[in-house]
């Protein structure tokens, strides 16, 4: 199996650490508002490669963790006049049912920041010990870059040039420009906890070194998250870890690539910015699951209404393929192109390809092996987990139609053609495209589904 390491800067053999075992860390959510589609395309991309990873037998420890500290937290809870920890688990239950929508399996833990202040006060000590942090006269805490000599591995880029156009915290007690936080001295009005260097909080990048070594060891398999994170968090999460334990800190590093909108950055300011929600008050989950996946997760993916439109008559076009047909074991043949394509860094564009494949067989021979094979696909993407005979998509701005008056029109569509009365007939298959309905003559009879 191959996976892209972006630390490397290209494909390398996976090799466990641990024979079966495969510990993962995927950077999750600052919980102060909303999920958008940005993140849906990096929690679904990594659900599929988990699942993946499941379905050959290896047992994945996947941790997800949640930053319930943090200025935007704060700023927020401010905002509404309540405690920062009501916001948050207002937003965690928020994220947790919409990632649910798009059917993302819970992680194996799901740790939290205001969980773990012992093992990232801990954490901070170890770097102060080793020279590699140091306590500045604001009382905010800081780790030393010059101490880690590879800074800037990650990015494969000199420290100047990253700092060049990157927001760095201006601060008259660092001993360097690119020096960083690891403890915030406690500020009025907000949450803090004790510490040996005062009253504060952890910085953001020091609370996921120290959760992802508690739950998975100082030194583990995976480490991924969107493609943000590159720059200053994974690089400065990297140096610290580092920096602490003098071993590898993660094996292999992932990242999903971003969400662009109508081939336009995605943000707030533009007023191109989606939640889940507002995406799935719009498509089918089952669509939008579908088009995260037709793009590879290491690729720039541009959502628009087209892309979900065509994704939705493209699902549409599988669920036809598998009505009324009997299911066998999934052919050997094609399970093996599925697996070739998916231990080449996760290509879920191709392994979907080869479902159309599949379905162009299945609507010529009816093959009971590649009902199974497109079956077994859905069970590992879970995609075409509805029932085919019933399963429609209403896509976009699609009008909600009563079903019996459907089921009426092409009753009489068919009386109109057993009486030979084609004209009626075509009438009344105008009627109902012009109505959205898409209707498709078998030897079983009309199905219909929605365009």
């Amino acid at each position: 199996m191959l996976i892209f390491d972006t630390l490397a800067g290209q494909k390398r053999e996976f090799t466990p650490l641990n024979a079966n075992k495969i510990g993962m860390y995927v950077c999750g959510i600052t919980v102060y508002d909303l999920c958008h589609i940005g993140h849906a395309r990096v929690m679904v991309s990594f659900d599929v490669i988990v699942r993946y990873l499941r379905s050959q037998g290896y047992e994945v420890n996947y941790i997800r963790n949640i930053t319930d500290v943090d200025d935007k937290i704060f700023a927020r809870a401010s905002e509404r006049g309540i405690p920062f920890d009501q916001l948050t688990q207002q937003f965690i239950d928020a994220m947790h049912v919409d990632l649910a929508a798009l059917g993302c399996e819970p992680p194996s833990a799901e740790p939290r920041a205001t969980g773990h202040m012992a093992e990232i006060i801990a954490l901070i000590e170890r770097l102060i010990q080793a020279g590699a942090a140091y306590q500045g006269e604001s009382g905010d805490v800081y780790f030393r870059v010059s101490a880690f000599d590879d800074y800037g591995k990650l990015n494969n880029r000199k420290l100047e040039d990253m700092l060049a156009g990157a927001r760095v915290d201006v601060a008259s007690d660092k001993e360097s420009a690119a020096d960083f936080v690891l403890w915030k001295a406690a500020k009025a009005g907000e949450a803090a906890w004790p510490s040996p260097y005062g009253d504060g909080r952890p910085g953001w990048h020091i609370e996921c070194s120290a959760m992802s070594m508690k739950a998975l060891g100082e030194t583990f398999d995976i480490h991924g998250g969107g493609p943000d994170l590159k720059f200053p968090h994974h690089e400065n999460e990297i140096a610290q870890s580092e920096a602490a334990t003098c071993k590898p800190y993660a094996n292999y590093w992932m990242h999903a690539g971003a969400v662009r909108v109508d081939n336009e950055k995605m943000s707030k300011s533009l007023g191109n910015f989606f939640t889940i929600r507002e995406v799935l008050d719009k498509y089918h989950p089952e669509v939008v699951r579908f088009f995260l996946l037709s793009s590879h997760y290491r690729g720039h993916i541009n959502y628009s209404d087209a892309g979900l439109e065509q994704a939705a008559e493209s699902l549409s076009r599988i669920y036809r393929a598998l009505r009324d047909q009997a299911t066998g074991p999934a052919s050997e043949s094609w399970v093996q192109k599925f697996d070739a394509a998916m231990q080449d860094d996760f290509n879920t564009p191709l392994a979907l390809s080869q479902v159309f494949e599949a379905v162009r067989e299945i609507n010529v021979t009816g093959d009971p092996a590649l009902v199974g094979f497109i079956q077994h696909v859905g069970n590992v993407f879970n995609l075409f987990q509805q029932d085919p005979a019933t399963f429609t998509v209403r896509i976009s701005d699609a009008v909600e139609l009563d079903e019996s008056w459907i089921a009426e029109r092409i009753e009489a569509r068919a009386q109109a053609k057993r009486d030979r009365d084609f004209e009626q007939a075509d009438a009344i298959r105008t009627e109902l495209a012009e109505a959205g309905v898409e209707i498709e003559d078998s030897r079983e009879g009309t199905r219909w589904s929605y365009k």
